[in-house]
């Protein structure tokens, strides 16, 4: 189960540092955004990330449903995708601006959450 958390937890700060380099090159319209590498490398450490998570709540016998910080987390996770998605796919760069900003500090919000086990971090 260690093995797992520590696995989670790096490919969460992965996953957040390939976002912020995947935002730099969106944010610049850089060419090089569309080498398959770089499309292709979140999806496969985002699963592996996804798979660390659910096995995590499956050994530690931990639900959504009794524990309001883990829905949390994952409400988090949907409103980080979605705002990723803006900062990658948008047209403007304006959006793409603040699909970025929004997708930070959502994803802030995620590992607080994780960290403090608290809907609310403080």
């Amino acid at each position: 189960m260690l093995l797992i958390k520590h696995l989670h937890i790096a490919l969460a700060y992965v996953t957040v540092v390939g976002f912020i380099a995947r935002g730099a090159l969106a944010l610049t319209d850089s060419p090089l955004r569309s080498a398959t590498w770089i499309r292709i490398s979140p999806h496969v450490i985002d699963t592996l990330l996804l798979i660390c998570g659910i096995a995590l709540a499956v050994q530690l016998s931990i639900s959504p449903f009794a524990h309001p910080w883990l829905a949390a987390k994952i409400v988090a996770l949907i409103a980080y995708i979605g705002f990723g998605v803006m900062a990658m796919r948008a047209k403007r760069p304006a959006l793409r601006l603040v699909g970025f900003v929004a997708a930070l500090i959502t994803v802030g919000y995620i590992f607080a959450v994780a960290y403090t086990k608290q809907v609310i971090p403080v």
